[in-house]
């Protein structure tokens, strides 16, 4: 059974439709790896699924529950949008640590600050603290930065800022966890580290998708692919079917085109 499906997702900004009718299925604890030009959409499909962006027509479930439905005249709360969020966990290109926080800071901050809508006693919350600030310290021996528990994220390398973004996505439980793009700030040296985790996570069945421009990740570690072209899906399936015997004359010369590069 799948634990995520999307239905006809559209987004158009202005007059430039971006995405034009996505429809796709992720099983639980599968990785999907999205590819694609620059401009071909898989970027805005990821905003749209953790609600950085109201998609313009479209269904998404998770569990068979709707948590967005373009055509329902009801719109979201903030409450309702947060909580939808919190079904997602991103980490970005560009890390978006809190410069002014430490690293166990920046992992404990978001669920500490969701106690606050649990009502709570006072040994409840202080139970619950204890809880999150040990998850905080066991996702850091996860992504192997445990030494850099009291450092800023001025004082760590661009791969170990990566690696901190992913444990603070993790830190809030997620249902899915999305990267955009997630070495692409980086040097080539440091991203064969934050590729490692990724691949550790995929390896504890962690369901994850993954916009990527790393096509042996992508070949490698994906349960299954999307190539998206111009708004759409292109081409869906196995790494063996996209990468090996790809049908589609677009995919064919993507990947021709990205072979070249390497």
């Amino acid at each position: 059974m799948s634990l995520l499906k999307v239905s006809n997702i559209k987004k158009s900004f202005g007059k430039v439709e971006v995405l034009k009718g996505i429809d796709f299925e992720l099983e639980r604890g599968k990785a999907l790896s999205i590819i694609g030009s620059s401009g071909s959409g898989k970027t805005t499909l990821l905003r749209c699924l953790n609600f950085l962006e109201t998609p313009d027509e479209g269904t998404m479930s998770i569990d068979n529950n709707v948590i967005f439905d373009a055509a329902s005249h009801q719109k979201l709360s903030d409450a309702e949008i947060r909580r939808n969020r919190l079904r997602f966990g991103l980490v970005f290109q560009s890390f978006n640590l809190f410069p002014q926080y430490n690293v166990i800071d920046n992992l404990t901050l978001a669920p500490k600050l969701r106690l606050k809508e649990e009502n709570l006693s006072k040994e409840e919350r202080k139970a619950r603290i204890e809880e999150i600030e040990a998850n905080a310290w066991s996702l850091l021996e996860k992504v192997d930065l445990v030494n850099k528990a009291k450092n800023y994220p001025c004082e760590l390398s661009g791969g170990q800022q990566q690696r901190v973004a992913i444990a603070r996505a993790l830190a809030l439980s997620p249902d899915i966890l999305c990267f955009d793009e997630p070495t692409s700030a980086l040097d080539p040296e440091l991203t064969g580290e934050v590729l490692k985790v990724i691949c550790d996570l995929k390896s504890s069945n962690t369901t994850m998708i993954v916009v990527t421009h790393e096509m042996e990740f992508a070949k490698n570690v994906s349960d299954e692919v999307i190539f998206m072209a111009d708004g759409v899906i292109e081409e869906m399936g196995t790494p063996a079917e996209i990468f090996d015997s790809p049908k589609s004359p677009k995919t064919q010369a993507f990947l021709r085109k990205s072979l070249e590069m390497f």
